[in-house]
């Protein structure tokens, strides 16, 4: 099962969580991805995402899960990935979010919603709660490109280090080459590509 969490004020909606789903739906293996909306609110965001693995065929093995999470996605899916003993393919992974998204404190709106809410201290002491220290560097694969205009890559080659990484020149916080990366995702979560 592949889960898709997306990162901060985006959405299903997204270019890689459709690039990935149409991927999948073109090879009959739309029944192994889900991708949850997930709430602005950390706390509910994860509860967003377990209801998303009770609802899958993952529920009854949580193991078999492999989250491919971008930016704060990335980050839910560290806390996700060691709490259930799971893989987790990391797209430009936040590694500080309480930290790094402090200066949007205030009014925000959803870039594919159009929700607005308010970023508040709360967020950001959700955000620190689910703070992973040292990871199973096993459980991950990273794809990070050196352009990426937001995070320092180098942050988390840093955490992650000794995951399997592929790590681009230039591009941005997008990932530029996500395209090319479908088969290596699909691989490293042991989904057989099918048709």
């Amino acid at each position: 099962m592949l889960i898709y969490l997306h990162g901060f004020n985006s959405s299903p909606a997204s270019h890689k969580a459709q690039v990935m789903k149409a991927h999948l739906e073109g090879r009959g293996l739309a029944q192994l991805y889900a991708c949850p909306a997930l709430p602005d609110t950390p706390g509910e965001a994860i509860g967003a995402i377990e209801a998303a693995i009770a609802a899958s065929p993952a529920h009854r093995d949580p193991r078999t899960v492999t989250f491919l999470g971008s930016s704060l996605g990335g980050y839910y899916a560290t806390y996700l990935a060691e709490k259930l003993d799971c893989r987790a393919v990391l797209v430009n992974p936040a590694i500080t979010p309480h930290v790094g998204l402090a200066a949007y404190l205030g009014m925000q709106t959803n870039l594919h919603t159009g929700l607005r809410y308010e970023l508040t201290q709360a967020h950001l002491d959700g955000w620190r709660e689910l703070l992973v220290e040292r990871v199973d560097p096993e459980r991950y694969l990273l794809l990070l490109e050196t352009g990426d205009e937001v995070l320092d890559w180098r942050q988390a080659a840093r955490k992650y280090e000794g995951a399997r990484m592929v790590i681009r020149q230039g591009g941005d916080h997008t990932l530029q080459s996500f395209p090319e990366h479908l088969g290596r995702i699909l691989a490293f979560a042991g989904i057989r590509a099918g048709r």
